[in-house]
Order: structure tokens, then C-alpha cells, then sequence
């Protein structure tokens, strides 16, 4: 259970952006977050299969691996937008790509900087 806390970790950072962006446009957060979710949340599974899979790097790692799962929840989450008829307006994209590659990065680089002060 211990090795699967870093997926929980960013699961639970998109859940957040997509609550906070529903609630500064003052959608019902709740009822339609799982709308809101989906789509992120399947490029996020796609980034780390990326990962762990295919590359086969670590993914608490910043680069490659924090930066192929953000890249994927970025990308795989506005095509899914897309293809469901979701927006993606070109402000949203670049809200989107700031917010998540601070909180799916923003945590690697922390544990970067302990572990580096460690040493």
C-alpha cells in the first residue's frame, strides 16, 4: 500500500484543481466534480502506465517522471474535454497547465530539495 501513496498524492491534487476551478465559476462542486475529474483523472492514469510501465522511471522522480505525468494529465485531460464537448479555452489551458504542473510538480520538488538537504 505504501508505494501506491505518490498516485494518491496526485489523484487527490487534480480532484482539488478541478473543485477549486468549479467553485471561482460558481458551478456546484459536489454534484458535478466527477464531470469535471474524469477526464484529468484518466491522463493522470495514463502518465503514470507512461511511467512506471513503459519507461519504467521513478515517478516521485521530477524529471521524467513528474514531468510525463503532468504533460499526460495536461494533455489527455483537455482531448478528453474535447472529444466529451467539454470547453478548452485557450485561458483554461494555460490556467490548467500552471495549476497542475504547481501541484503534480510542485510536490516532487519538494521531496527533491529533503532529499537533497538529507544528503
Amino acid at each position: 500500500m505504501k508505494r501506491f501513496w505518490p498516485f494518491g498524492v496526485d489523484l487527490a491534487l487534480v480532484v482539488v484543481f478541478c473543485a477549486i476551478g468549479r467553485r471561482s465559476h460558481d458551478e456546484a462542486v459536489l454534484t458535478g466534480l466527477l464531470k469535471t475529474v474524469w477526464p484529468f483523472a484518466i491522463g493522470l492514469i495514463v502518465g503514470w502506465v507512461l511511467v512506471v510501465a513503459v519507461a519504467k522511471v521513478v515517478p516521485t522522480a521530477l524529471v521524467p517522471g513528474g514531468v510525463i505525468i503532468w504533460a499526460s494529465t495536461l494533455v489527455g485531460g483537455m482531448l478528453l474535454r474535447v472529444v466529451s464537448g467539454q470547453g478548452t479555452a485557450v485561458s483554461f489551458i494555460i490556467v490548467a497547465a500552471t495549476v497542475l504542473a504547481v501541484f503534480l510538480l510542485g510536490w516532487r520538488a519538494l521531496l527533491l530539495l529533503k532529499s537533497s538537504a538529507a544528503a
